[in-house]
């Protein structure tokens, strides 16, 4: 059989293993990541998970998305995948690793709530390799609490910044803030149809570039070319005490705000989609809902800044 190289022709083998990757390191109970990846590709997974079943809300825009579980209201883990919409397989392991860990409890009660969603990033490899339920169950065994590597790892294993010619690698970033006893960690992969915008307003990722043939209108009849696809994915994940309407007010919010970040944003192949989790711990009244949405959208920024 000839064709390019894919999951069903080699045997691969997860890597979850980074000891010299830039890190962002913190403390915030209630969370653990796991990162997983197929050198073979490259792409990986990422997946944020919740011991305890935290508060959600999810934010879809963009012209291309692909996501699963997004009628959830309430979580236990993320996974977030490159390999186009195959890599919503690597969600699927997840939950399979889950429900092992759980002693295949088929309670209504210990049902493992996953959401999964994936950036296309076959534009800068030639291969079919994508993010399977095997590698999804590897980033599982691999979580551990306060420490998120930076850069091209994960999902943001061959995630760019930028199309076309003007596309150079990107990857994922992560931030923190505190005020008083809330914490607010961003988290973000970075495969954008735009670029990358520091605090100046100078693009520090990805080259300005025109359209990619093909995605401009075509007339009736008229063929796409075989084009590359984007996609933004982000979470902030809070410990303050919110409630749906909240959650997903601060969500928008932030996801609003990333276009400060990358410019253009939500373009019409991107599949930009954000989360927003509260894992429930604390009370504060002394910060309102804006005030904590643009501490978020802060820390969103400086993990965009991060991630390559």
């Amino acid at each position: 059989m000839s064709g390019p190289a894919t999951n069903d022709l080699l045997r691969l083998v997860p890597r979850t293993d980074f000891p010299s990757a830039r890190a962002l390191e913190f403390d915030f109970p209630g969370l653990e990541i796991g990162i997983a990846e197929y050198e073979e590709g490259p792409t990986g997974c990422t997946v944020f998970h919740f011991p305890k079943t935290a508060s959600l809300a999810i934010d879809v825009r963009g012209g291309s998305p692909g996501i699963n579980g997004q009628h959830l209201e309430v979580i236990n883990a993320i996974c977030f995948a490159g390999g186009s919409l195959y890599g919503l397989e690597a969600s699927t392991g997840v939950a399979a690793e889950m429900f092992k860990v759980r002693g295949y409890s088929t309670k209504w009660i210990d049902i493992a709530l996953v959401s999964g969603a994936i950036l296309f990033d076959y534009g800068v490899r030639k291969n079919a390799i994508y993010p399977d339920k095997e590698l999804g169950r590897a980033a599982v065994r691999a979580m551990r609490p306060g420490w998120f590597p930076l850069g091209p790892r994960g999902a943001g294993r061959s995630a760019t910044a930028s199309h076309g010619e003007g596309a150079e690698l990107a990857g994922q970033g992560g931030a923190l803030r505190e005020k008083g006893p809330t914490k607010i960690l961003a988290f973000v992969v970075v495969n954008a149809y735009g670029c990358i915008v520091d605090r100046s307003g100078k693009i520090v990722r990805g080259r300005p570039a025109p359209p990619v043939l093909g995605r401009v209108p075509r007339a009736a009849g008229q063929a796409a070319s075989d084009i590359a696809a984007n996609t933004t994915l982000s979470l902030v994940v809070t410990n303050q005490q919110l409630d749906h309407l909240q959650l997903r007010s601060i969500g928008r919010q932030v996801h609003a705000s990333m276009a400060r970040a990358i410019q253009p944003f939500h373009a019409r192949w991107d599949g930009d989609v954000s989360y927003m989790v509260s894992t429930q711990e604390v009370a504060n009244a002394d910060l309102d809902e804006v005030t904590l949405g643009e501490l978020a959208s802060d820390a969103m920024w400086e993990a965009v800044l991060a991630s390559y």
